[in-house]
């Protein structure tokens, strides 16, 4: 596995040669510059070939496509704060299916999640501080477990999706990389 700590601390210019300065955004961009040097058009539909959505947690310590043995293409992938099913997760699985074909939803969350340190008092501090409280929930919780049940729940009651059948949950242990299935009752 690649991480950012293998990486060059200075980024580089197409050619490859070392840049000096720069933003985080400009070591990403000259990233991109590489990739695109090789890059060849895969010749992929946007439709999953394992007509799988997963819905996951966005911290930095989830390699999903490794975890999980996926390759590109093989999956819709939909990631937030705490990989909680929220209303813009139901709009990007709604689509995923009804426009691109996906039949499952696999659902991770993870041990050491930061949402198990917040609380929704994190809103009203983001009002006192910036004058606008935001209309969007936190989401934290305490129990990961009951919180992918929680998840599973919403996805299997939406209205909005045809598949909510084969929807499985999950927690990502980050020190073993194991997955534990979670019961949905």
């Amino acid at each position: 596995m690649t991480t950012s700590a293998s990486l060059p601390t200075e980024p580089t210019d197409p050619a490859g040669a070392i840049s000096t300065g720069g933003t985080v955004t400009d070591r990403l961009v000259d990233a991109n510059h590489r990739y695109a040097a090789g890059f060849s058009d895969p010749g992929m539909d946007a439709r999953p070939v394992l007509k799988v959505a997963v819905v996951a947690c966005m911290d930095a310590r989830l390699d999903l496509h490794d975890a999980l043995g996926l390759e590109l293409g093989d999956c819709h992938t939909i990631r937030n704060a705490g990989g909680v099913v929220t209303d813009d997760v139901i709009r990007s699985l709604t689509i995923s299916q009804r426009a691109l074909g996906t039949r499952s939803v696999v659902l991770i969350h993870h041990t050491g999640c930061g949402l198990l340190t917040l609380t929704e008092d994190f809103r009203h501090e983001l009002e006192d501080e910036v004058g606008q409280r935001p209309a969007w929930a936190v989401e934290a919780f305490r129990d990961v477990d009951q919180d992918v049940r929680q998840s599973m729940q919403r996805v299997r009651t939406s209205p909005f999706l045809l598949n909510r059948d084969d929807v499985r949950g999950f927690v990502f242990d980050v020190k073993t990389g194991l997955l534990h299935e979670i019961d949905p009752a």
